[in-house]
């Protein structure tokens, strides 16, 4: 390589995503290159921060199935709870529980994107969220941290479909929410 390496190489080199050749050229170019040596310690500490604030329960997000497995396998305790399309499900968080999932079961096929509409005390958009069709589901990983501080609660959640004709109702969704004893 003659030139610095792209952001977006050095996050798919870090994340193991390239082939071998790939691999080979960013990490010869890296080693003698101050400048992408730097961006990859960078590309790492924040990866590091976000990995810690995730396990911690510090953040929120919607989050892809290989996210959730890869967390499975590095041991942190998940608390899962499977919704069905239009269903609900008592809920709650336990002490020892690092991430707390909803799998929403969503039919996916055709849509182009998906807004998800959080409501608890007032509604919250989340616009153009990341999801597969093939999964058919959605995955919510609300922070733990603040889930632990809610009284008990009924939280609703719509899952649309958006498009150049408008919004189109995927799924409903109720967690009923309880103060783990």
């Amino acid at each position: 390589m003659t030139s610095h390496t792209d952001l977006a190489t050095l996050l798919g080199y870090w994340a193991g995503e390239l082939d071998e050749a790939q691999e080979a050229a960013v990490e010869e170019h890296y080693l003698g290159c101050e400048t992408c040596s730097a961006r990859l310690a960078e590309v790492e500490a924040i990866a590091s921060g976000v990995k810690g604030a995730f396990a911690a329960g510090r953040v929120g997000a919607i989050l892809a199935p290989a996210f959730v497995e890869r967390m499975r396998s590095h041991g942190v305790r998940l608390r899962e709870y499977v919704v069905p399309r239009n269903g609900s499900v008592n809920c709650s968080v336990g002490p020892e529980d690092q991430m707390l999932l909803g799998r929403l079961q969503v039919p996916l096929e055709g849509a182009e994107r998906i807004d998800v509409v959080v409501d608890y005390e007032g509604e919250h958009r989340l616009e153009d969220v990341p999801f597969d069709p093939a999964t058919g589901e959605v995955i919510l990983a609300p922070s733990v941290e603040f889930m632990r501080t809610l009284p008990a609660h009924r939280e609703a959640v719509r899952v649309l479909a958006v498009g150049p004709g408008g919004e189109r109702l995927l799924g409903e969704y109720t967690f009923n929410h309880r103060v783990h004893q």
